[in-house]
């Protein structure tokens, strides 16, 4: 066999191996945009060691990149959070959170959250910190929103929902440096009744602010 032709052979493997690792570089990446929890948006990220180990369990359930419920428009900044309740008494987080999924499907409307505290105090998060949600209207450019759950018509939260939302209102105050007083209602936004319970009882709603500051107190010292 001649010098040349091993040379054109040696060439040819050369091309094929090159071409193979970009098919695979390919199908990797075409994996990656297939995967929703990969598609933009940021990871919930503790700035410090001591907030990594106070994190609330968060289960992370993200929602389908579509034009309903999780458009992966990027956030201006997180200045504030917003507290919602459901308006559906006795569904669970998983409940609500498969109907912001189910939007990509039916269109019926445009709704998220970034975060669902449930029943018993569980807390899925849907949306990236990073993305928009459709939840406070003009204040989805720039604040986080929590929506919670509620046994009944009155909107008033378990006692499981509401030290969860209390411990989670508190870490993301901490996490991304915000005072308790940009913690608002969703009435506080457009004057809706939401979330019903401290829209009725503001005293309650007072308490609950209180209840953040004082946790997010604990979370300072703790890291002190």
């Amino acid at each position: 066999m001649s010098k040349r032709i091993r040379q054109r052979q040696r060439n040819r493997r050369a091309a094929l191996v090159l071409t193979l690792l970009a098919l695979g570089i390919l199908g990797l990446l075409w994996l990656r945009g297939r995967d929703p929890a990969a598609a933009g948006g940021e990871s919930l990220v503790p700035r410090t060691k001591e907030l990594e180990a106070a994190m609330p369990e968060i289960r992370e359930q993200l929602l389908t990149p579509n034009p309903y419920s999780r458009p992966q428009n990027e956030m201006e900044g997180i200045e504030g959070i917003v507290i919602h309740y459901t308006a559906n008494p006795g569904s669970s987080a998983q409940e609500n959170r498969d109907y912001f999924e189910g939007l990509k499907d039916s269109g019926a409307t445009s709704a998220s959250s970034h975060f669902i505290v449930g029943l018993e105090g569980e807390i899925l998060q849907c949306v990236p910190v990073g993305e928009v949600a459709y939840a406070s209207n003009d204040r989805n450019r720039n604040t986080l929103s929590i929506e919670c759950c509620h046994p009944d018509a009155s909107g008033q939260f378990t006692e499981a929902t509401y030290r969860s939302l209390v411990t989670l209102t508190a870490w993301l105050c901490d996490n991304f440096q915000l005072s308790a007083d940009t913690v608002i209602r969703h009435y506080d936004v457009t004057g809706k009744e939401c979330p019903k319970y401290f829209v009725d009882h503001p005293e309650a709603w007072e308490q609950f602010r209180k209840d953040t500051a004082a946790q997010m107190e604990t979370l300072e010292t703790a890291a002190t």
